[in-house]
């Protein structure tokens, strides 16, 4: 049944594929292959002319195609030449694309001359066919998925076999349910389009197919060669069979990709993409086009994309070959252990401090009442509990540091920045966490299950030798938990287990679902509150540490001298946090409510409110909450007259932010929800009052350090970097207006004034120099799901793109929901999206001159592209998203830096 299928199917492409050059009878013979299936034709038309007229042939045979050459008459013998020659004129009627060079000057005297422009071009098209180009272009048309030349065909047809299976009734296949036989059931009607693509070849008009139909149908789709997939798209777009498509066929085409990907937008312009296309390939205004106008465009697809791409980001880099894994294995070894170490030794020594002195205390301390008389009445549990106790009180005085936010700032822009990681401050606040709660149940475990038991099993004589420390009288199980010390030891575990579970990610991050109404301990507010009980946990901590047993002497009670510095060193920041938020209240100039539920403040500036970009500040509505703060980056620059931020309104408190600014304050003529290209907006007056705390520091405020930034974002992840992009963007612009200063003076005619201009001149060099940067470069890649987040920067992509004639910063916006490149649902976007961005200079997808890529970037392509555009360079790579591709940019990071002359050095910003 299989065998006549493929051979059926092999035939009905073949005919498609010649139907653009044969004009006669479509049913008089099946093909061959695309080149050569011209030339059985071409025979038999001189066999019908009596066998008697010869020509010279010339052919070009190719790998996968025989293109006629030239077609010219021959003597012999003396035979008519008249009669030749009237043979040849019909086979150059027959078939016009045949036609040589030579005899194509004489001809168009008596043709169209916009047929004979389009002849022209046809020729040179099917000369210029390569089969490099074929297999090129081969990645744009891709129907089934990335892996089909990779997976036998029979392993593939087994998996839709049995979904026609499941799908058919009554052995027949219907229309609506081939998209998910197929496996295209989120692009159905692209599948129906391909469906009906197929069933017109077979000259049929049907609603439900059989599974031997079926089968042929899989056969063609799955077809790897180049001619039979560009046959199969071009009869998808060619709905009435003629060979021919006009402007409506290619925008309902359009129509139906872009309803495939997702984009909305790009349906409701489909007619002027349409006609874009058509101005393109039909220059002649004929009305149609061909199949190999279709094919011309697909194989001259890198041309089309490489002219389109903005700012120098067509780079030789992209050419070159860089090797990243030696092929040596001691080699390799050697460079991961250079990388690991390169990577982890600013970590290493802080750990192994970390752990060094909490081995010393452990083992200061169980010596000391090793020596003890109640070492011989309660053994090695006394010894245990009272070295994991000293671990306790050094951990928690330790666990407050990191979260001193103000301290860290400051030490950021200090020396110490070198040796200290303070980009791992809260994972360095959870390992402590970790610690704290291993220690309490080595020191609580071994009070309650050990030594208490043996105290109270003691024997007169033991006891006496300890009895002062417990007033002569020896207590009982119960007395031990319910004294002081056993209270507040029982009071400070139940308080730290509440506040430690709720901190966990899955608490946290609202991931953990509970029912209601427990439903309210998870969510980032549980955390938060929950938090602030380990203020009463330091209170009781204290009063524990006074009371302890076997400890006569005040300044053995050490546990104050532990925490009092961190705790001071805490409640000061927060007293600062506090009158700082209360000085720092500001005006909120313009409230936007953007695509994919973002949230857009622009505020007034406080006044002696300073930030570095990169850096991120707290905010807090007393309406909604007079407790809760939470940190947003800042997308303002320094040297802008406002403070903006960007929230996305996932959690409880972003989703109440957006209610309060946008329902319960609002009136229909102030404000209102932004559509897509355009701001909602409402003036200050009625809105809640908004406090800021800050700024704080965060690894990507240190850009400045760098020759070359590599600046990754991912949705709204990109925040952190649109203020180092604006901030770049106003240094372009104070460099312009540097140079035209320097270029007035120097064309002063005054040689009264030239000394006193060459010392302007030179002061304002030097100032200029003061306030140089040591960055020369930026590339900003966005990579986001959603096509409406573009809209949130509109406005910096633009300037940027206008401004940034210099290519200093290179902006690359990738759209994941769009399927990859190759397949054939987003293959006609791709053509369209990089001619309107060469006509226009606008992207068709976010609107700005930067042009949006489809799916996602190959970051081994883009950093070895970084590697060789700058050699000898140190890149700072920043990256703000979700963790996955954190581990993969790192690795290549590393990886780069030891097989180039490029430094990579690779940070995360919070997330």
């Amino acid at each position: 049944m299989r065998a006549p299928s493929i051979a059926s199917s092999s035939r009905r492409s073949s005919y498609q594929r010649n139907s653009d050059y044969y004009d006669g009878d479509r049913n008089s013979a099946d093909y061959g292959s695309v080149g050569g299936g011209m030339l059985p034709i071409f025979l038999a038309d001189l066999s019908r002319n009596q066998q008697k007229d010869f020509v010279e042939v010339t052919l070009e045979i190719d790998d996968d195609s025989i293109v006629v050459s030239s077609v010219t008459p021959t003597a012999n013998d003396g035979r008519s030449y008249s009669r030749s020659m009237s043979t040849t004129s019909r086979i150059r009627r027959k078939f016009p694309w045949l036609r040589s060079g030579s005899s194509r000057s004489e001809a168009s005297t008596a043709e169209d001359p916009t047929v004979a422009a389009r002849d022209a071009r046809r020729l040179k098209a099917r000369l210029d066919r390569t089969r490099s180009g074929a297999q090129q272009a081969l990645k744009g048309l891709r129907f089934i998925s990335k892996t089909t030349g990779s997976v036998g065909t029979c392993e593939l047809w087994e998996k839709v076999e049995s979904r026609f299976e499941l799908l058919a009734k009554d052995g027949l296949l219907s229309r609506d349910d081939f998209a998910e036989c197929i496996g295209m059931l989120d692009s159905k009607e692209f599948a129906v389009g391909i469906f009906d693509a197929l069933a017109r070849r077979r000259r049929q008009n049907i609603e439900r197919i059989t599974k031997e139909e079926f089968y042929d149908f899989w056969m063609q789709i799955s077809d790897q060669s180049f001619d039979a997939r560009l046959q199969i798209f071009f009869d998808m777009v060619d709905s009435n069979a003629d060979g021919k498509i006009t402007r409506e066929e290619v925008q309902e085409l359009i129509t139906l990709s872009a309803s495939a990907n997702k984009l909305s937008k790009l349906k409701e312009q489909a007619e002027e993409y349409a006609s874009l296309i058509m101005e393109e390939l039909d220059p002649e205004n004929l009305g149609y086009i061909e199949l190999w106008q279709l094919e011309a465009l697909l194989l001259q697809r890198d041309t089309y994309m490489n002219y389109s791409r903005p700012l120098s980001t067509a780079s030789a880099g992209w050419s070159q070959n860089i090797g990243l894994k030696p092929k040596n294995l001691v080699r390799r070894m050697s460079g991961a252990l250079r990388c690991l170490i390169q990577e982890n030794w600013q970590r290493a020594w802080i750990i192994m401090l970390w752990v060094v002195i909490m081995a010393g205390l452990f083992a200061w301390k169980f010596i000391q009442y090793r020596n003890r008389a109640a070492f011989h009445v309660m053994g090695y549990c006394l010894t245990t509990a009272k070295g994991a106790a000293e671990t306790l009180k050094f951990n928690m005085a330790l666990i407050l540091l990191p979260v001193c936010r103000n301290t860290l700032t400051w030490l950021r822009s200090t020396r110490v920045r070198l040796f200290v990681p303070f980009d791992d401050n809260i994972n360095f606040h959870k390992i402590i966490a970790s610690a704290i709660g291993i220690g309490i149940i080595v020191h609580a475990g071994n009070h309650l299950a050990c030594d208490f038991p043996r105290l109270i099993r003691s024997s007169p004589t033991q006891f006496a030798t300890i009895s002062s420390y417990f007033n002569n009288e020896k207590p009982t199980y119960v007395s031990l938990l319910t004294g002081i010390e056993g209270v507040t030891g029982i009071a400070m575990v139940i308080l730290m287990t509440i506040a430690f579970t709720l901190a966990a990610r899955g608490f946290r991050k609202n991931l953990v679902k509970l029912p209601s109404p427990f439903n309210r301990l998870t969510g980032f507010n549980a955390f938060w509150y929950s938090h602030h009980l380990l203020a009463i946990v330091y209170g009781l901590l204290i009063v524990h540490g006074y009371f302890m047993y076997l400890v006569n002497k005040w300044y053995e009670r050490t546990t104050w001298m532990y925490i009092s510095i961190p705790l001071l060193l805490y409640i000061g920041e927060r007293t600062l946090r506090t009158f700082r938020s209360e000085s720092y209240s500001v005006k909120i100039l313009k409230v936007s409510v953007l695509p994919g539920s973002v949230l857009s403040l622009i505020m007034s500036k406080p006044h002696g409110f300073r930030y570095k970009s990169g850096q991120y500040i707290f905010l807090q509505c007393p309406t909604i909450s007079p407790f809760e703060w939470h940190p947003f980056s800042i997308t303002s620059a320094p040297g802008d007259d406002h403070l903006s931020v960007h929230i996305r309104t996932l959690g409880d408190w972003t989703e109440e932010l957006r209610r309060v600014f946008t329902e319960e304050y609002s009136a229909p003529t102030v404000i209102g929800r932004a559509r897509f290209g355009e701001l909602g907006r409402r003036d200050n007056k009625g809105l809640p009052r908004l406090l800021v705390d800050g700024p704080y520091g965060a690894p990507a405020q240190d850009y400045r350090n760098y020759d070359v930034l590599l600046l990754v974002g991912l949705g709204i992840g990109a925040t952190p970097f649109i203020s180092i992009l604006r901030d770049l963007l106003n240094n372009i612009r104070i460099a312009e207006d540097l140079m035209d200063l320097i270029t007035e003076t120097s064309r002063s005619d005054d040689s009264a004034n030239s000394f006193p201009s060459s010392s302007t001149m030179t002061t304002t060099q030097s100032n200029g120099k003061k306030k140089s940067q040591r960055t020369t470069s930026a590339h900003f890649y966005w990579v986001t799901r959603e096509p409406g987040s573009f809209e949130w920067f509109k406005g910096v992509m633009n300037e940027v793109a206008e401004m940034d004639q210099k290519g200093v910063i290179e902006m690359h916006n990738y759209l994941t929901s769009v399927y990859e490149e190759g397949d054939a649902r987003s293959t006609l976007l791709t053509m369209v999206q990089a001619l309107n961005h060469a006509k226009h200079g606008v992207d068709i997808v976010s609107g700005t001159r930067v042009r949006t890529h489809f799916a996602r970037p190959n970051w081994k392509e883009v950093f070895a592209k970084i590697a060789s555009k700058h050699p000898c360079a140190t890149v700072g790579v920043f990256y703000c998203g979700m963790p996955g591709l954190a581990k993969e940019l790192k690795r290549l990071s590393h990886e780069l830096t030891h097989s180039t002359s490029t430094r990579f050095e690779f940070h995360k910003e919070y997330f």
